[in-house]
């Protein structure tokens, strides 16, 4: 049976909107102090908000945990309870191991150190000898591509280095417990997938891993189990297809909409909402035609509209896109549909972006939420280094030459 590493009990954190009077300097509060003596020292209040609130949650060893919700929702404040970056408000957390946390960029890093001197204070921090982290510094280095700047204080670093660096000093320094947040957005593709493997790679070393992304086919992929964090609670916390299902649920009904969008005020048109005809509104489940609708909202007549879609896998390769022009748009809902004869594509997620245009001004692009299942049998080489993109039937038939005896293999 594994033991519990990660206790979590009861765990809030109140903030104040606005600057908070703990971090105020002393000369601040006498200035306030002398222009308005009646308020007294602790000057005005805020209005306060709970950030988290009550909660509770318990990590195995050796197991990938992820953590998913809106922004805001709070999952980076429970990180950084969990780090100690910050104290809760009340309730516990006990960790028992040693803990790499990744949860923004350069976090942990002097700016006047340089690569190599930051290496080897994130390790010392970590509890690691000199000697075993001077095991680890080629592959930390030949990981973070910074051969020729690790010896550069990282101030002059620019994001994508500092967040190189960082993850490739977290992951490599073997810590029990690895905290990483939605950091891995910085990194391009081909790091993201590095980083990506390199966590798997924790995790089948039995080490615990908790990882909050809003990349949901990484959370399916990495995660056995995932916790819903909304509105400072846990909504939800089960495995990781039941709460992520749930979570697409509820953003395909709209329940998300208002506020995460709640900037488009004023603009001509928006799309709200995608489907697939049939039975399953956001999973292709069979290899015959589809049909998807995306449906778009328009306040101002649009006269020459443009519009783009495109269709990406879960690691950002375009897999198909199209446009149309000279789109005549009146105010009301307008249903965009495309029909293909099928979508033979691998089994996984996969996202769509679509754009509208009125001329050269740009009216909406939006990353179409959820993301789009593909839950077919997959008809592919068996070793996932030899499956393409493309999942196509197709029938092998085997005879000898001048023969008519043969066999047919599907």
């Amino acid at each position: 049976m594994s033991a519990t590493v990660i206790q979590a009990s009861g765990l809030s954190k109140r903030y104040e909107r606005g600057a908070t009077e703990s971090s105020a300097l002393l000369r601040d509060k006498l200035a306030r102090a002398l222009r308005a003596p009646w308020k007294g020292w602790s000057g005005q209040r805020q209005e306060t908000f709970w950030a988290l609130k009550d909660v509770s949650m318990e990590v195995q060893e050796g197991e990938v945990l992820g953590l998913i919700g809106r922004n805001g929702s709070g999952k980076t404040t429970l990180l950084k309870i969990l780090s100690r970056i910050t104290r809760p408000t009340s309730g516990t957390a006990e960790l028992h191991g040693r803990v790499g946390s990744l949860l923004e960029v350069g976090t942990g890093f002097h700016p006047e150190l340089t690569g190599r001197e930051n290496t080897y204070l994130s390790g010392a921090i970590l509890g690691m000898s000199r000697q075993e982290i001077a095991r680890k510094f080629d592959e930390i280095v030949s990981f973070a591509e910074l051969e020729k700047f690790i010896d550069t204080p990282v101030k002059h670093y620019s994001s994508g280095m500092y967040v190189r660096l960082a993850f490739a000093v977290a992951a490599h320094l073997e810590p029990e417990i690895l905290l990483v947040d939605e950091v891995l957005a910085v990194g391009d593709i081909n790091f993201q997938k590095k980083c990506l493997g390199r966590m798997s790679d924790v995790a089948r070393a039995g080490r615990t891993v908790i990882l909050v992304s809003h990349q949901l086919g990484q959370i399916r992929r990495l995660c056995q189990r995932v916790v819903w964090i909304d509105a400072g609670s846990v909504r939800r916390d089960a495995s990781a297809q039941d709460v992520v299902n749930a979570y697409e649920t509820a953003m395909s009904a709209g329940e998300f909409t208002s506020s995460d969008r709640s900037n488009m005020g004023g603009q001509k048109a928006r799309f709200v909402r995608w489907e697939i005809a049939g039975e399953a509104p956001h999973s292709i489940t069979s290899f015959g035609p589809v049909r998807i609708h995306f449906y778009l909202e328009v306040t101002e007549p649009i006269h020459r509209g443009h519009h783009g879609i495109a269709l990406f896998n879960s690691e950002r390769q375009l897999i198909w896109g199209k446009a149309a022009d000279d789109l005549v748009l009146t105010p009301g809902t307008h249903r965009f549909t495309y029909e293909f004869p099928s979508l033979p594509l691998r089994p996984g997620p996969y996202s769509w972006l679509v754009s509208l245009f009125d001329g050269t001004e740009q009216i909406e692009m939006w990353e179409g939420v959820p993301e789009m299942g593909v839950a077919t049998d997959s008809l592919q080489h068996p070793r996932d280094e030899w499956s393409g993109i493309l999942n196509l039937p197709s029938e092998l038939s085997v005879r000898e030459e001048g023969g008519e005896n043969g066999k047919s293999y599907r």
